[in-house]
């Protein structure tokens, strides 16, 4: 499974972290930057990982920034992007199981570094569970 990841200057140290966590699950990361913790704009890196997901070149996203907010806002501008912000891992399972969340969003100024492992797991391992969502989910995008 191909996994994109990309984040502004606040999530750098936690996207190092969360880039393993995603290796022990087997997943090929296209790490989309930043690679430093100097000052960036948010959108760069969102729409970049917005487009691997929407095109079909990765499966899931995984998008970070100071409170989850503006990246997630950012990815969510995307056709066939659902990006969820997530801050408990219960959240992030719901966002896969009834949401069909193929992008995670992570506010790293809120939470810790094992919080978002969790969160981020959570995520990983839950699945869309189709049913009654569907129909919901299914009237999500604009055309």
């Amino acid at each position: 499974m191909k996994i994109a990841i990309g984040t502004d200057h606040a999530g750098v140290e936690l996207k190092t972290e969360l880039i393993k966590v995603l290796e022990t699950h087997s997943a090929e990361v296209l790490d989309q930057g930043p690679f430093y913790s100097d000052s960036v704009d948010y959108p760069d890196y969102g729409h970049k990982v917005a487009s691997l997901v929407s095109e079909g070149t990765c499966s899931l996203g995984v998008v970070i920034c100071g409170s989850g907010n503006g990246i997630n806002m950012t990815v969510n501008k995307h056709q066939n992007i659902r990006g969820a912000l997530c801050w408990l891992p219960e959240i992030a399972a719901l966002a896969r199981q009834h949401n069909d969340a193929n992008i995670i969003a992570i506010p790293a100024r809120f939470i810790s570094t094992e919080e978002a492992k969790a969160i981020l797991i959570s995520f990983l391992t839950n699945d869309f569970e189709g049913g009654r969502h569907k129909r919901r989910v299914d009237k999500i995008a604009c055309s």
